[in-house]
């Protein structure tokens, strides 16, 4: 239960943080995920973060499996549909820098995706209190 209720915390952490900067340096997060975060050439970070991603999803559905955490299969599910993002990183990262200058250009998509984003991540806290 403890392993669930850190990856629910700190998943949501990681989506409010980063909506927080989002909002602080505005244009500036823009600029630094297309020339920085996301280069031209796939940075060798995404490689090793995938990897860690995968490793997660794994981690996730084996706790579940075998410590039957009642409800796990939520964060499990959950987890496993970032399977998409890390699939794309390393098997497409061109489509995903397409996909990712087009957000970053459209406000109505980065609002929603912000809301999205603050919305998984307060059900996540929700999780990690009354769930897990």
């Amino acid at each position: 239960m403890l392993f669930f209720k850190i990856t629910c915390f700190v998943w949501a952490a990681i989506g409010i943080i980063s909506r927080i900067a989002m909002a602080l340096m505005k244009e500036k997060w823009a600029v630094w995920e297309k020339n920085s975060a996301y280069k031209q050439k796939r940075p060798a970070w995404v490689a090793a973060v995938a990897m860690l991603g995968i490793l997660l999803i794994a981690a996730v559905w084996l706790v579940y499996i075998f410590a039957g955490v009642p409800y796990g299969w939520i964060l499990a599910a959950l987890i496993t549909l970032t399977a998409f993002k890390i699939i794309t990183l390393l098997l497409n990262y061109d489509k995903f820098r397409e996909f990712l200058k087009k957000t970053l250009a459209d406000k109505t998509k980065m609002l929603g995706l912000n809301i999205a984003v603050i919305i998984l991540s307060a059900g996540l806290v929700c999780m990690g209190i009354f769930l897990y």
